[in-house]
């Protein structure tokens, strides 16, 4: 390297750096006909499993009766109140059946905007909330109620369609739209 600072110097310097990088690049060693046959197999490949793995379908919710065996299956068996919700497709089918909330035994808080996060974050179009009272009642107390419109009102913001309702218990589980309440 030379010491002296004037412009040849620093040209010279600059030209010393650059010249093995230059050197040391050896793709033109390789075959690139196959390489590039190889990798857009790899590629083709990654692409396929991404699809799978993006596009994955859960069962299609195709009607009430549906979305109401499938949520009891789900809540039934808690010993303390849950709030549950599923995440859907355009087509209704299930992209996520999450436990959003667990309470005691008469009670659980709920917090709409978390249902609103996780719909967000499943990129959801429409969403089934039930929650399960383990004293068997499925009668919704005024507090369901408000929490329905609260969720309803929320979810409109973001255009996800809130579908349902459901308070899971003894018996036929309420539904608020078939009640017409959403």
């Amino acid at each position: 390297m030379p010491s002296r600072g004037h412009a040849s110097g620093n040209t010279q310097w600059r030209l010393t750096m650059l010249t093995p990088i230059a050197i040391r690049d050896n793709t033109a060693e390789r075959p690139i006909a196959t390489s590039s046959r190889s990798d857009d197999r790899i590629i083709a490949k990654a692409i396929a499993l991404l699809e799978q793995r993006l596009y994955a379908a859960g069962p299609a919710l195709t009607g009430p009766e549906a979305a109401r065996d499938y949520l009891r299956l789900q809540l039934m068996q808690e010993p303390s109140e849950v709030f549950a919700a599923v995440f859907l497709t355009t087509q209704h089918q299930v992209i996520a059946c999450e436990i959003l909330f667990r309470g005691s035994i008469d009670t659980a808080d709920i917090h709409p905007r978390v249902v609103v996060q996780r719909a967000l974050l499943h990129n959801a179009a429409a969403l089934l909330v039930a929650h399960q009272h383990p004293s068997g009642s499925t009668t919704p107390s005024a507090a369901d109620r408000a929490l329905t419109s609260r969720l309803r009102m929320a979810l409109d913001l973001i255009d996800v369609r809130l579908l349902d309702h459901l308070v899971i218990g003894k018996g036929e589980p309420y539904s608020f739209a078939y009640h017409r309440l959403l």
